[in-house]
C-alpha cells in the first residue's frame, strides 16, 4: 500500500484522504485498490462514519491521463472494471456506515462520482463538479450514469454528462446535488461536525435507512412497504432502539452505542 491514500481513525470517524496533491489527487488503479483495503479497515476498526476528502487544492480529478496507455486502455478496460475497479466502487457504495464527503476543490471524472457517493456532500465554494468523458470520446464511469440522473434529473444530468459542463458548488447546491456549499475556510469544520454527529447516532438505523432509500428507487410501493416492515423489525432488535425510546420518555438526549 502506497501513501497516495491516507487513513486515520479519530474517535468513531474514519477519514480517508486522497494524497496526490501535486496531481490534484488524480486516481491510479492502485489507489482504488488501496481505497478498497481502507474501507475494509474502517469497518474492522468499528468506525461509525466515513469522511472522504482530498489533500491540497483538489478532491480528485479522476483517472490520471498522464499514466494512461491508450492502447492498453482500449483493449483491457472492460475487464479491468470487472476485476479491479467496480468491486471497489461497489464496496464504497454499500459501506454499512454513513459517508460524508468534503469536496475541497475540483471533483472530475471518477473523482466526481466518488464525491457524490456521500450521503452528505459538503463542498467548498471554490469547488466544482465535472464529467469530462464526452469531451475525450469516452463515457462516464464509477457509477456516474446511475448517481447523477437520480440526484438532478435527466435534463440537468445531460448538461454534465453530454455537454461536459462544469457545475460550481453553489449551482450544485441549488440543484440539490449536494448537501451544502460553504466558504472554503469552513469546509473541514462543517464536514467533520456532520461526521461526528452521524458517528454518535444509531448506526444500525442509519444503515437500514440508507439501504432502504436506495432499494426504493427501483422498487414498487408495495415492495417498499414490505421492505420497511423487515427493516423496522431489524432496527427494533437493537440496543439503540431501547435507548432512544428510554431517552425520549426521560426527556433527555439519547446516548447511542451503535448496536
Amino acid at each position: 500500500m502506497s501513501n497516495t491514500i491516507l487513513y486515520a481513525l479519530d474517535g468513531d470517524v474514519a477519514t480517508i484522504t486522497f494524497n496526490r496533491p501535486d496531481r490534484l489527487n488524480a486516481l491510479t488503479f492502485g489507489m482504488i485498490d488501496d481505497l478498497s483495503l481502507m474501507l475494509d479497515r474502517a469497518v474492522e476498526d468499528g468506525a461509525r462514519c466515513l469522511l472522504l476528502t482530498g489533500n491540497g487544492r483538489g478532491f480528485s480529478t479522476g483517472a490520471d491521463l498522464l499514466e494512461m496507455d491508450m492502447d492498453a486502455f482500449a483493449r483491457d478496460i472492460d475487464q479491468t472494471f470487472v476485476d479491479q475497479l467496480n468491486p471497489g466502487f461497489e464496496k464504497l457504495a454499500n459501506l454499512p456506515i454513513p459517508i460524508v464527503t468534503a469536496v475541497n476543490g475540483p471533483a472530475a471524472g471518477a473523482g466526481c462520482s466518488l464525491a457524490l457517493y456521500g450521503d452528505f456532500v459538503v463542498a467548498a465554494r471554490s469547488a466544482y463538479f465535472y464529467q469530462s468523458f464526452a469531451n475525450i470520446g469516452l463515457v462516464p464511469d464509477a457509477g456516474a450514469t446511475w448517481i447523477i440522473p437520480r440526484l438532478i434529473g435527466l435534463q440537468r444530468a445531460g448538461r454534465m454528462l453530454l455537454l461536459g459542463e462544469k457545475i460550481g458548488a453553489e449551482q450544485a447546491h441549488d440543484w440539490g446535488m449536494i448537501h451544502a456549499c460553504v466558504d472554503d475556510e469552513d469546509l473541514t469544520k462543517t464536514a467533520r461536525g456532520l461526521a461526528d454527529r452521524l458517528a454518535s447516532g444509531a448506526t444500525t438505523s442509519y444503515r437500514l435507512i440508507r439501504n432502504g432509500m436506495h432499494a426504493a428507487l427501483s422498487s414498487s410501493f408495495s415492495e417498499t412497504l414490505a421492505m420497511e416492515g423487515r427493516n423496522q423489525h431489524a432496527a427494533a432488535q437493537t440496543g439503540d432502539f431501547r435507548e432512544g425510546v428510554t431517552a425520549f420518555l426521560e426527556r433527555r438526549a439519547p446516548s447511542f452505542c451503535g448496536r
